[in-house]
């Protein structure tokens, strides 16, 4: 398999969310990602780039529009994106006919900071998505693969589901 480089970009959502005390709300703060890649041992070439911090719910039209920009703009043919779930899909559906591109949206139903976190598993099954996936978009989540533009988030379950 020829190894390519991937690029990672961040957009925030619960994967990067910590909490400081009981009576406080989650917020975004730092990237957590560069840790877990690095606790990974990942050993293919890889960049990172923050696009936002913010929750999916608070994401705009222009903050897909940059986002897609970045996609279309980058020298790396491999993208995953770390994103919110709320919204996840709708930023699936702003970067579809990017063409060229296998891009693998990935993000966590509780925050990669806690000792009971989806987010390690998730982020590796993008890494490994991204690098056999013909171009096209991608959810990667709970252990399974999406099409971007062929499933939706069922919040009662707390999962993603084809459609």
């Amino acid at each position: 398999m020829d190894i390519q480089a991937i690029l990672v970009l961040t957009t925030g959502g619960t994967i990067d969310k910590s909490y400081f005390d009981a009576l406080s709300e989650y917020q975004i703060v730092d990237s957590g990602i560069p840790a877990l890649i690095k606790e990974a041992r990942v050993a293919l070439p890889f960049r990172i780039e923050e696009v936002c911090r913010k929750d999916s719910l608070e994401l705009t039209d222009a903050d897909r529009m940059e986002i897609a920009r970045r996609v279309s703009d980058a020298p790396e043919s491999r993208i995953v994106i770390t994103h919110g779930t709320d919204t996840m899909t709708e930023t699936a559906k702003a970067l579809a006919g990017i063409p060229g591109k296998a891009i693998v949206l990935t993000g966590a139903l509780s925050p990669a900071r806690f000792a009971e976190t989806d987010a390690p598993f998730n982020l590796g099954m993008a890494f490994a998505t991204v690098q056999v996936a013909p171009p096209g978009v991608y959810l990667a989540m709970s252990g399974q693969v999406f099409d971007g533009l062929r499933v939706r988030k069922d919040r009662e379950a707390g999962r993603f589901v084809a459609v």
